[in-house]
């Protein structure tokens, strides 16, 4: 596996991106613990997260969204969910919803469930 030194500052953004669309892991800073993350619509991306941290292919991951109109391309938001992002979103929480049919989330990512796991963290 490739590991490559990249600082949140101008180009270095350009390259974590760059990598993510080649489908490589690239570590994020969360509210609570680094990540690793892939592009969720992306199988080999989705697929290096399993084999790097050795996780079962049965246990979901959790997709991390920009902003509240993005999850709500991905997954169904009743009134209550959806107050409940507003208020809480950047932040620690993580919702576990219906998946929008035809979102474009792999299905690895969800570990072939009609659920999926979103967080907006902060930052």
């Amino acid at each position: 596996m490739r590991v490559a030194e990249i600082l949140a500052a101008g180009e270095a953004m350009e390259r974590a991106l760059a990598l993510l669309e080649g489908g490589d892991v690239v570590a994020i800073p969360t509210e609570t613990v680094y990540g690793l993350a892939a592009d969720a619509t992306n199988g080999v991306g989705v697929a290096r997260i399993f084999e790097v941290k050795g996780r079962p292919r049965f246990n979901p991951l959790i997709a991390h969204v920009a902003d509240l109109a993005i999850a709500e391309q991905i997954a169904l938001f009743d009134s209550l969910s959806k107050r409940l992002a507003q208020t809480f979103w950047p932040g620690p929480l993580t919702m576990v919803l219906p998946q929008r049919p035809g979102n474009g989330i792999h299905p690895l990512v969800t570990a072939g469930l009609d659920t999926i796991a979103l967080r907006m963290p902060k930052g």
